[in-house]
């Protein structure tokens, strides 16, 4: 486990409203409960506290754009903090182009998740490590060192503050509150000896820990371990309509590949649309820019290959 400063940024979950309905969504997006949007002011309260935050403060959803105070929160997230500090992720869904102004104005890293194609799988969240193996001792060995606390971000949602991003998100749809914490000015500074309460409470009921079989993110079914299923009946629709797989899971020696189309070409793709072209930072991010990204000559190769002009 990594103490919060050693990430590379926090999240502030301002909706779980989204285009899509993917299968594992790690936010639960589209089905399990009803949408929630942040309200501005705890937007603006949560910025508050990582105005002296050294790293990156993401604006993340859902689909952050689809917030109704979205342009209020790019005016309150660019008054405390420097655009090259702030993240936004997004799949720039259609009917929103309109934003690309004000997306290049605001942030100076945007993160294109689209997952509407054929090759994305998402690991199976509600797979709970309890329901994996008997042996809890070996179970915790594991959770130690998942790759989504050791990859990933901390976050703040309507709940509160939390050491891990899933973790936030399993609060909400278990709606369980009671170990959020407080969103102060120094919540950041939090090691992961400040870690035990969340982690006793949501990751024995999450499988990100475990190298767990995927779903392709267009399926539309959960993955569900027995127990978790019958703890969410009456809080998750999607098990409550039977939209869910009940398993406890199938260990892979090299689980599916979950990133396979996050090249820049295809993120460019879809951010020529909002009228944005995506400019590699040097810590490799992605800084979106308005106008039209020059032709490489790379650009230029691929497109006589692709027409058959070079023959060799």
């Amino acid at each position: 486990m990594r103490p919060i400063l050693n990430m590379d940024n926090i999240q502030i979950e301002v909706t779980n409203a989204c285009v899509r309905s993917c299968s594992n969504c790690t936010r639960f997006c589209g089905s399990h409960y009803d949408p929630y949007f942040m309200p501005l002011e705890q937007v603006k309260a949560a910025l508050e506290t990582v105005v002296d935050y050294p790293k990156m403060v993401g604006i993340m959803g859902g689909e952050p754009l689809l917030h109704p105070q979205f342009n209020e929160i790019c005016e309150e997230a660019t008054s405390k903090v420097p655009r090259e500090r702030l993240g936004l992720w997004t799949c720039l869904p259609k009917g929103k182009e309109a934003y690309g102004p004000l997306i290049a104005n605001t942030f100076g890293n945007i993160f294109i998740n689209d997952h509407s194609r054929k090759d994305i799988y998402h690991a199976p969240i509600l797979i709970g490590m309890r329901e994996i193996t008997l042996d809890m001792k070996r179970a915790w060995v594991e959770i130690d060192k998942c790759w989504v606390q050791n990859c990933w971000s901390a976050s703040i949602n309507p709940y509160g503050a939390y050491f891990c991003e899933v973790a936030a998100s399993l609060a909400l749809l278990f709606q369980e509150k009671e170990d959020a914490w407080p969103v102060t000015s120094d919540w950041w500074m939090k090691t992961p000896k400040d870690f035990t309460a969340q982690m006793e409470r949501f990751c024995p009921r999450c499988g990100m820990a475990a190298p767990l079989s995927r779903r392709l993110s267009i399926e539309g079914f959960d993955d569900v371990s027995p127990l978790n299923a019958i703890a969410l009946k009456g809080k998750s629709k999607k098990v409550d309509q039977g939209r869910v797989v009940v398993s406890t899971g199938k260990i892979l020696e090299k689980p599916q590949q979950m990133a396979s189309y996050k090249d820049l070409s295809y993120r460019q793709r879809i951010a020529d649309s909002y009228g944005l072209h995506l400019r590699v930072t040097s810590q490799g991010f992605c800084e979106p820019l308005l106008g039209v990204a020059k032709k490489t000559l790379f650009d230029t190769y691929n497109e006589k290959w692709g027409q058959g002009v070079i023959n060799e």
